[in-house]
C-alpha cells in the first residue's frame, strides 16, 4: 500500500507527520510555562517543591519532543533544515541552550552542596519558559514573514544577515507569535498544575494558579489578535505551477478559505483554548488543560498547514524569492519517504505508551507529604 503512493502524496504526508509532532509540542511547553509560574504562584519552600515536582516528571517529555521534531525534518525535509539550522544557527543555538540549563536545573536546583543555589537554577528554568519559547514562536513566524537566506545552484546557503536567525525576533509579526506563545505555555502550565496537585491544607494556593491563568490568557489575547488579524490580511508567498514564487496579497486568507477544513481546525481549536480557560476561572474545573491543551494542538495544526500546502513556500526567502523552499522542492528522495513511512507505523504504539506512562503518573495527584521529605526536584 505505502509502496504504491505517488512521490507527492508520501511528500504531503510527511509535511502532516511534522506538523502533528510540531503541535504536539506547542502543546507540552506547559512544562516551559509552569516553570516561569514558580515565582508568581508558590510562596513557600513547599508549594516550589510541588511545582518542581509535578513539572518534573514531564520536562523529559517536552525535550524529546522537540528532538523529535527536529529529526523529522531533517529525515523529511533535509534542505530545509540544512537552509534553516545552517544558516539561522545562532537562533537555533539559542534555543537549544534555554532546553539544556532546563534539564540541568531540574537535576540539580535541590541537590545538597550544589554552588549556584536554587534560586539560579530556577532563573535558568525562568530563561527556558520565556527566551525558549518566544525565539521557538518567533522561529515559526519566520515560515510567514521569510527569512534572509539565499542558495545557489549547488544548494549552499548563504545566509545574508549578520544576527543569524535572531533578526526573526525583531519582526513584529514574529514577536507576537512569540509573545503569544509564551503566555499560552504559561495558561497551560496553569491548568496542568491544577490538575496534578492535590491542594489539600494548601491555603491559597489553587486560587494563585486560577488567577494565574486567566491572567496570563487576558494578556495573551492582544498579540493573538494581533498575529490573526496580520495573518489574513498580510502578504503571502505563493509558487506557481512553473516553480516561480512571487508575492500574493492576502495569500494566507486565501489559503484558509481553500481549505476548509483547516480553517476549522482553526476555529475548533481557539474555541477550546478558550472554553478550558472559562471553566478553569470560573467554574473550578481543574481538567481545562484537556480543553486547551488539543486545541493549541489544532491551532498549532492550523498553522502548519496554512504555511505549506495550497501552493505555499513553508520557507520562504526575503533576499531571493526563489530560493524559498517548498515541501516539493525541499523533500528527501521518494525511496527515503517510503521508508521512513514504514517506521512510522510503529508511531501510533508509541504514542499510546506515553499515553499510558502519563496516565500512570498522573493517576494519583502530587501531594504535599511526598515532597516534604523526599523531594525529587
Amino acid at each position: 500500500m505505502i509502496s504504491n503512493l505517488d512521490y507527492g502524496t508520501l511528500q504531503q504526508l510527511w509535511w502532516i507527520i511534522c506538523s502533528l509532532v510540531g503541535s504536539l509540542f506547542l502543546f507540552l511547553t506547559f512544562v516551559q510555562g509552569g516553570n516561569t509560574l514558580l515565582w508568581q504562584v508558590a510562596k513557600n519552600d513547599v508549594e516550589s517543591a510541588l511545582v518542581m515536582n509535578s513539572l518534573g516528571r514531564k520536562w523529559e517529555i517536552t525535550f524529546t519532543t522537540l528532538v523529535l521534531f527536529g529529526g523529522a525534518l531533517f529525515a523529511a525535509f533535509p534542505k530545509f533544515y540544512a537552509t534553516s539550522f545552517g544558516g539561522a544557527y545562532w537562533v537555533w543555538m539559542l534555543i537549544l541552550f534555554t532546553f539544556i540549563v532546563q534539564a540541568v536545573s531540574f537535576e540539580f536546583r535541590k541537590k545538597p552542596g550544589n554552588l549556584l543555589g536554587a534560586r539560579v537554577y530556577e532563573s535558568f528554568l525562568l530563561i527556558n519558559g520565556t527566551v525558549g519559547v518566544l525565539l521557538i514562536g518567533a522561529a515559526v513566524g519566520t515560515f510567514f514573514t521569510g527569512s534572509n537566506f539565499i542558495l545557489n545552484a549547488y544548494n549552499q546557503v548563504s545566509w545574508t544577515h549578520p544576527l543569524r536567525g535572531l533578526e526573526a525576533a525583531f519582526s513584529l509579526f514574529n514577536l507576537s507569535l512569540g509573545l503569544f506563545l509564551v503566555f499560552n505555555a504559561r495558561v497551560l502550565g496553569a491548568m496542568y498544575l491544577l490538575n496534578n496537585i492535590d491542594f489539600s491544607a494548601m491555603d491559597g494556593f489553587e486560587a494563585r494558579i486560577r488567577k494565574a491563568a486567566w491572567v496570563n490568557f487576558l494578556c495573551s489575547l492582544p498579540f493573538l489578535l494581533y498575529v490573526l488579524a496580520s495573518l489574513l490580511l498580510r502578504q503571502g508567498f505563493g509558487v506557481d505551477e512553473a516553480g516561480v514564487v512571487s508575492m500574493v496579497a492576502n495569500k494566507y486568507l486565501l489559503n484558509l478559505l481553500a481549505m476548509p477544513l483547516v480553517l476549522g481546525l482553526l476555529l475548533l481549536g481557539l474555541v477550546l483554548v478558550i472554553l478550558g480557560v472559562l471553566a478553569t476561572a470560573f467554574k473550578g474545573s481543574s481538567r481545562g488543560i484537556w480543553l486547551a491543551g488539543p486545541g493549541t494542538v489544532l491551532v498549532g495544526l492550523a498553522l502548519f498547514f496554512t504555511a505549506g500546502f495550497n501552493s505555499t513556500p513553508f520557507y520562504p526567502s526575503v533576499a531571493d524569492l526563489q530560493s524559498s523552499l517548498t515541501i516539493f522542492n525541499a523533500s528527501s528522495s521518494r525511496y527515503t519517504l517510503t521508508a521512513m513511512t514504514y517506521v512510522a507505523l510503529g508511531i501510533p504504539f508509541v504514542l499510546a505508551y506515553v499515553v499510558y506512562v502519563w496516565r500512570q503518573m498522573d493517576s494519583q495527584k502530587l501531594a504535599a507529604h511526598e515532597v516534604a521529605n523526599d523531594e525529587a526536584y
